[in-house]
């Protein structure tokens, strides 16, 4: 594995989350989590304790995801 390079661009497949997460170790002040579990539940989880900071923050990101500029050719 030693000679493979994590892809971190924008993709249209889905990623592997365990690769993701250990990929993200170290480099974030703080984070929020949500998704699915294994058995199809929601799953939410924050490092941040203020609910208002974590609504911020997905705001935030949700802006960012809706004005990407994606090549569709």
């Amino acid at each position: 594995m030693s000679n493979v390079i994590p892809f971190n661009g924008i993709t249209k497949l889905d990623l592997n989350p365990d690769i993701v997460l250990e990929n993200t170790k170290g480099k974030l002040e703080g984070f929020f989590i949500c998704g699915y579990d294994k058995d199809g539940q929601e799953y939410f989880a924050s490092t941040y304790a203020d609910g208002g900071d974590v609504l911020w923050l997905l705001e935030r990101m949700k802006l960012r995801l809706m004005t990407v500029e994606v090549d569709d050719q």
